[in-house]
């Protein structure tokens, strides 16, 4: 696997910037049509909240993308973040490649 030296960016932070800035929609604004509550989009557009794979499906309808998106942003986010705090060093490899 190769090494990131920079993180990839939160998936809400792509919402925000490619999305509702751009068509001039607020956090209260998109919580109302995506159907959840406000603070719901506000801690994602923070990045404080992750993108669950319920509110993947409900920003690829509203924005005309898929629910894949969304959740490999996520799941790209969340892994550079965990391999920054794990230390993997001691785990032996138990099975080699073929």
């Amino acid at each position: 696997m190769m090494k990131r030296e920079m993180p990839p960016v939160h998936p809400g932070e792509i919402l925000k910037e490619m999305y509702l800035d751009p068509l001039g929609i607020g956090v209260s604004g998109f919580s109302a049509i995506l159907g959840v509550g406000r603070r719901t989009i506000s801690l994602i557009v923070n990045g404080r909240s992750g993108v669950s794979a319920e509110m993947a499906l409900r920003l690829a309808k509203a924005l005309n993308t898929t629910p894949e998106l969304w959740l490999n942003m996520q799941r790209d986010h969340d892994l550079w973040n965990a391999g920054k705090k794990i230390e993997l060093k001691g785990i032996k490899t138990i099975v080699k490649a073929a």
